[in-house]
């Protein structure tokens, strides 16, 4: 099947022209539980007279069925919000690579599998939130969290959770398992209270007082800014400084968004299609705009929200590289008592 891209007007989108032959149907499982991400679906069926069939749910649970359903699985895009379920889901065998010049020619090499199973979509900066009336010196620097003087002060999430491993496994890389170890260790040690609630709780937690420092990714915050929040005030919220991290060496850590064609797609090459629109500058605008991310296509622009939180380097590890390092990064978490 042979497959040409237009280009359409104001919105430089690549999107498929399937044959009338092929189904014109998507089956996605997906654990992005966005309302805002309603938008992206019906544009896409709009453009492309794909109906998308969904199937949504926690990450691992959705691994979990493909696992089971076998090659009679009837998902075409697994779609997900953080490396570490992409990776796994590669490595289970439930994803397959995809051949798009597309792809290949918008998603950046470091957002993309190096075997081209997923590719990102959406980045999320995890950077350092501070109580600006009580805190005269912030951390610059992830390590930074480990010093002596912020004892107390810290809340932060589980080591279970998902970007708490994604920035642990960011660290080893560039830092090595020992460096780290000792890192958490002395984060630890730095708690104002035991691991707790989501990104969001952590930002409460500043606003409430019951710790100064936290860490968060940048859409919960540009999402307040945005829309508010019932338990912080405009005045707590002002208080709130940020910090985009490592700017003089590693940047800022970035978590994805992002997905790949399944092993046993029955519509591949609709699922490519998607793919290729979730690439497009229509749908990552609306990333921007629906949900306070930042685009993974460079040159997209953004929100104001987003746009609010101001210019940074963030960190171009390879993504594959955070992936590989993920299993260490429980290991570390666990030996440091971080719960």
């Amino acid at each position: 099947m042979t497959r040409t891209f237009a280009a359409l007007m104001g919105t430089a989108i690549a999107v498929s022209t399937l044959t009338a032959a092929q189904a014109q149907e998507l089956n996605l499982y997906s654990s992005r539980h966005y309302d805002t991400d309603e938008r992206l679906y019906s544009d896409f069926t709009e453009l492309t007279g794909i109906t998308i069939n969904r199937i949504e749910g926690n990450a691992d649970e959705l691994i979990a069925r493909m696992q089971a359903e076998g090659a009679n699985s009837p998902a075409d895009v697994f779609l997900t919000v953080d490396t570490v379920r992409l990776a796994r889901a590669t490595e289970m065998g439930l994803l397959q690579p995809v051949e798009s010049e597309v792809l290949e020619a918008r998603i950046p090499a470091y957002l993309q599998d190096d075997a081209n199973n997923w590719f990102a979509f959406s980045q999320r900066a995890r950077i350092i939130f501070y109580d600006k009336t009580d805190v005269a010196n912030p951390p610059q620097t992830y390590q930074d969290l480990a010093n002596p003087e912020y004892a107390g002060m810290v809340c932060i999430r589980s080591s279970s959770n998902v970007y708490t491993q994604n920035i642990t496994a960011a660290l080893i890389a560039h830092l090595g398992a020992e460096a780290v170890e000792d890192w958490a260790t002395a984060v630890v040690g730095n708690f104002a209270r035991a691991p707790q609630g989501g990104d969001t709780d952590q930002l409460r937690g500043i606003a409430s007082g019951e710790c100064d420092i936290s860490m968060s990714n940048t859409y919960y915050f540009s999402r307040i800014i945005r829309e508010g929040d019932d338990q912080i005030t405009p005045e707590q919220l002002a208080n709130i400084g940020w910090v985009f991290p490592n700017q003089n060496d590693l940047g800022a850590h970035m978590n994805v968004s992002g997905g790949g064609v399944a092993a046993h797609a029955p519509n591949r090459e609709n699922a490519i299609a998607f793919l290729e629109y979730l690439a497009s500058d229509q749908a990552q605008q609306y990333f921007s705009a629906g949900n306070d991310e930042y685009p993974a296509v460079p040159g997209v622009g953004l929100s104001p929200s987003v746009a609010a939180l101001g210019i940074f380097r963030p960190d171009t590890i390879d993504l594959s590289d955070i992936a590989a390092n993920v299993g260490m990064a429980v290991e570390v978490l666990n030996s440091a008592g971080w719960e």
